[in-house]
C-alpha cells in the first residue's frame, strides 16, 4: 500500500520533477554522447547477457531478435527518473498506435537485491502492457550493464535498506537485429521519442 501512495504522489509531480532537473541527471549527461562518439563505425551497445522477466522467464541477448527494442536500466525505488522516463516510452508507443507492436521496451534494473521477479511484475504494470522487466543476480545485473556500457553505483549491496542507486538514464533504442541504432536522454519530449521512432520502423 505504502508504495501505491508514493507512486500516486510521483504521478502527481510529474511535471515538477521534469522542470526542476532530475537527481541523477549528471549521469545522463555525463554518457549521453558516449554510444555516438565512442569511435569509429559501430557503437559497442549490446552484448550477451542473461536474465529473468517479471514472469520468471529467462531473457537473453537473442530475445531482442526480430523486433525493435527499447532498453532502459533503472530500478523500482528510483524516486524520479525512472518512473518518467518509463511513462514517457508508454505515451510515446501510444502515440504510435498499431506500430507500436513491433516495438517491446525493456527494463533492466540496477538495484538486483531488492527488485525481485516479484517487486518488478508489480512494477511494470503501470507502464506499457508490453513491457518487459528484468531483474537478475547482481552478477547478472553487473555483466547487462557492461555490455550496454551502463553506469551504475552502488554495484555491492548496501548495509541499508533505504538507499539510492546513481545510474546512467538513457534509452538505447536496437534494431530487428539486436544492434544499436540510437539513443534518448531521460529529458527527451515524448513526440520526439514518438517521431524517431516513427521514422525508423
Amino acid at each position: 500500500m505504502a508504495r501505491l501512495i508514493l507512486f500516486a504522489a510521483f504521478v502527481a509531480a510529474i511535471s515538477v520533477a521534469t522542470f526542476l532537473g532530475l537527481w541523477s541527471g549528471q549521469f545522463a549527461a555525463r554518457f549521453a554522447n558516449e554510444p555516438e562518439t565512442a569511435g569509429v563505425g559501430e557503437a559497442l551497445i549490446g552484448g550477451p547477457f542473461t536474465l529473468i522477466d517479471q514472469h520468471g522467464a529467462t531473457v537473453t541477448e537473442a530475445d531482442l531478435l526480430g523486433h525493435w527494442s527499447i532498453v532502459y536500466f533503472g530500478y523500482t525505488f528510483c524516486p524520479d527518473v525512472c518512473p518518467v522516463t518509463l511513462q514517457n516510452v508508454t505515451l510515446a508507443l501510444e502515440m504510435l498506435g498499431g506500430r507500436a507492436s513491433r516495438v517491446v521496451p525493456y527494463f533492466i534494473t540496477v538495484d538486483p537485491w531488492r527488485d525481485t521477479p516479484e517487486v518488478m511484475a508489480e512494477y511494470a504494470t503501470y507502464f506499457h502492457a508490453g513491457l518487459k522487466a528484468l531483474s537478475g543476480t547482481p552478477e547478472q545485473i553487473a555483466a547487462a550493464a557492461a555490455a550496454f556500457r551502463v553506469y551504475y553505483s552502488p554495484t555491492e549491496r548496501p548495509e541499508t535498506e533505504d538507499y539510492f542507486v546513481d545510474h546512467t538514464s538513457i534509452l538505447y533504442l536496437l534494431g530487428p537485429d539486436g544492434r544499436y541504432v540510437s539513443h534518448f536522454s531521460h529529458t527527451t519530449a515524448v513526440d520526439e521519442i514518438a517521431d524517431r521512432l516513427a521514422r525508423a520502423l
